[in-house]
Formats: structure tokens, sequence, C-alpha cells
């Protein structure tokens, strides 16, 4: 049996990690692979709903560490329930946000740390780890421009302000920096969406040797 894929895509609200997965969800459809797309926090019944106490803006009194617990027991589900069983049967699994998300904008963004983020990842994944796991960077001030022109209701996090974002990318490329496996790939996202995903597509076919 082929080995599964994962691969995982990451940045600040506004970065376009969503178009570009979907660009890569259309060339492994073309080349025949399994794929399946999910999204954290969500993915799942019990996923969305948690998805949607975590995004509404009127629980705007929630304490970081409430908010942290809340996205690994999403994760946990969608882990078990949907991500782990598709690659064990050889599947690409297209994720937007995982765990790093979770070190980004709770360990460094709200000051939690990312000793107790990675620690409460990995016993939320059971220790599964990406394959390969794309950032990309974008000045939080593009960002929300790109967000402002697609008339959007910013969720409880994205109205927060570009601040917070700007700290939520210090602690991604913090990450990156960190990052001994290889496994992290930074891509800059202020080009084209055509620039971007030559740049993936690239990036993709040199860690996997086009399986």
């Amino acid at each position: 049996m082929e080995k599964g894929l994962f691969i995982t895509f990451e940045g600040i609200d506004g970065c376009g990690k969503s178009t570009q997965l979907k660009m890569v969800a259309s060339r492994f459809e073309e080349e025949g692979r399994q794929i399946m797309l999910v999204r954290e926090p969500g993915g799942t019944v019990i996923g969305e709903k948690i998805r949607e106490i975590l995004l509404d803006r009127k629980n705007d009194s929630m304490v970081p560490m409430a908010e942290l617990f809340l996205y690994e027991a999403a994760r946990a589900q969608i882990t078990e329930e949907k991500i782990r069983p598709f690659l064990e049967a050889g599947g690409v699994v297209l994720c937007d946000r995982f765990y790093d998300s979770t070190t980004a904008y709770q360990g460094y963004a709200r000051q939690l740390g990312s000793d107790i983020t990675t620690t409460l990842n990995e016993i939320a994944t059971g220790d599964l780890k990406p394959d390969i796991t794309f950032i990309f960077d974008i000045d939080p001030k593009e960002a929300l421009k790109r967000r402002m022109e697609r008339a959007e209701e910013p969720d409880r996090l994205e109205a927060m302000g570009t601040a917070f974002q700007e700290k939520v990318r210090d602690g991604y490329l913090k990450l990156a920096e960190a990052d001994k496996s290889g496994r992290i790939v930074i891509i800059d996202a202020s080009g084209s969406r055509e620039e971007i995903a030559e740049a993936v597509k690239l990036a993709i076919a040199s860690k996997t040797g086009d399986r």
C-alpha cells in the first residue's frame, strides 16, 4: 500500500492558505490520488460545534486556557475520526490549520508558552506529525486588506486586529526557525496566486520525490 501523505497549511488570517490548499487538491485529483480536505477547528460533527464556540464574537470573555483546550478537543476528534484512518489507507490529507496554529496563536500570541502547547498537541494527536507544513508568510496589514476586500465579517480572533496578528506571525516564524526536521516550509504569500502555487508545487515535489 502506498504511504499516506499529510500536508498542513498555516499562516495568519488572510494569508491565502485556504486558496492554495484547494489548488493543491485539484492537482492531486488530476494525478488520481485519493485526497481528503479537512479544516481545524472543525471537520467533524463535534469539531464543527466546537468551532462555532471558538469563533463566535459573542464569546469575548473566553480565557486563553479554555480556548486552548477547546482547540485540542477538536483536534483529538478529527485526528482519530478522520485524519489517521485516511493516512493509514494510503490517502493524502490536506489540512487547513493543524497544531502549529495552536502554538502560534495560543502559545506565542496568547503567551501560554510553547511548552504547554507542544505537550497538549502531542496528546491530542497521539504524536501524529504532518509530512509537510506550509506557512504562508505575509504582512498583517496586507492580510487585513485582503480580508476587507472579501467583505467578510471577522470572527472572534480576526477581530483582535493587526497587533495580535503580528504576534501570531512572529510565532510562526519562530516555529520555522526552530524546526530541525525540515517539515516546515515558509512561502512568501505576498505574490500572485499563481506564483505562490508554483512555489508550493516545487516544495512538494522536492520533499516527496513526486510521489
